[in-house]
């Protein structure tokens, strides 16, 4: 678990820290590209590891007045960032107009907690303690948002001793409603974006960038406060939980960009999935396909089924095998939900619709 606290003082020096840190991973990304050169031109035959990094990074830490520690940390990343995307990160850039912002990671050793006090480098960082601190701390960091506020994160070792629930629930993710579920409920889509689209194009238009951030901040804090809710009563509700696989990346390429973004599915899928872990539950991310035209009853598709494009304005339908009435969001999350059981099957077996 990750725990965020905000903190009171000490800006100054943390962005001279983050100015440092920078200058290291711009380090790491010249020497990649260098390593990259020399590579093709037969001079050299792999990619520098984090060991390699760190041994040419070692000693400078008190000459750009960081922990060691935090020099090794932001080596191990750069490589991690590297090998998961394939290529060379970009640099990161201190000032200007895009500047990156700033992040120092550090471990147990280098950071002293107490009560709401984080020392680093002999420096006392007060923080805000708005929940306790459980667990034991294996790593961290002090990060910077946005508006130039300053965090600092914990990341926790905690026991996964939380109820299970007794139900099961398949989801269907969408844009009118955020999800239906198989049971005929829904998530309602708050779009946020939406809401404050308006006092956000004001702000644009008089050029006032400290506005503009302070708005983009409050849609991301409304998003993620709903989120939050709706998946953490969903883990605490079922021992399965199956969620359609929806490509919300493809879709964001598509006119409906705005809509799709404004809901948030991936990280709701994510905060279902290490939620679920936590309660000792089961997610499942189920193929989708077809979900909306196969009936729930009888499973067949039958000739009455909505179909491509043309078919997305029919939100009911009746089964022509069976008879049966079907609401579209709702069939398609027993269908999803029917996938889940098929490899999750419960130990009473599968239920009936």
């Amino acid at each position: 678990m990750t725990f965020k606290y905000r903190i009171k003082s000490g800006d100054r020096h943390l962005r001279r820290y983050g100015i440092a840190c920078n200058q290291v991973w711009n380090f790491c990304v010249a020497t990649q590209r260098e390593a990259q050169r020399r590579r093709q031109g037969g001079l050299q035959t792999r990619w520098p590891s984090a060991f390699d990094l760190i041994k040419l990074t070692t000693g400078c830490a008190a000459d750009i007045g960081l922990h060691s520690d935090t020099v090794s940390g932001i080596c191990r990343q750069f490589v991690k960032s590297r090998d998961q995307h394939r290529r060379c990160p970009k640099f990161r850039a201190s000032f200007g107009p895009k500047r990156a912002l700033s992040w120092i990671p550090f471990i147990t050793r280098a950071v002293k907690v107490r009560e709401n006090q984080a020392v680093y480098l002999k420096r006392n960082f007060s923080f805000w303690k708005s929940r306790e601190l459980n667990g034991e701390i294996k790593a961290g960091s002090f990060v910077e948002d946005a508006r130039g506020r300053w965090y600092v994160t914990f990341q926790c070792e905690v026991a996964d001793d939380l109820p299970t629930g007794s139900g099961h629930i398949g989801i269907d993710l969408g844009l009118k409603n955020l999800a239906t579920m198989s049971d005929g409920t829904h998530i309602p889509a708050l779009r946020h974006y939406r809401k404050y689209e308006c006092l956000l194009a004001v702000a644009q238009r008089a050029g006032n960038k400290k506005r503009v951030r302070a708005i983009h901040a409050k849609i991301a804090n409304a998003r993620r406060h709903h989120l939050h809710e709706q998946s953490t009563r969903l883990a605490r509700e079922n021992f399965l939980i199956v969620v359609g696989n929806v490509n919300a990346a493809s879709l964001a390429k598509t006119r409906m960009a705005k809509s799709v973004l404004d809901a948030g599915w991936s990280a709701f899928r994510h905060m279902l999935q290490y939620k679920a872990r936590r309660h000792g539950a089961v997610f499942v991310e189920a193929d989708e396909r077809y979900s909306s035209q196969v009936c729930s009853a009888c499973g067949s598709m039958p000739a009455s089924r909505p179909r491509g494009i043309a078919g997305l304005g029919i939100r009911r339908w009746e089964c022509s095998d069976c008879g049966t009435s079907h609401d579209r969001d709702v069939n398609a999350a027993r269908n999803i939900l029917r996938v889940g059981l098929e490899h999750q099957p419960p130990a009473g077996g599968i239920p009936a619709f």
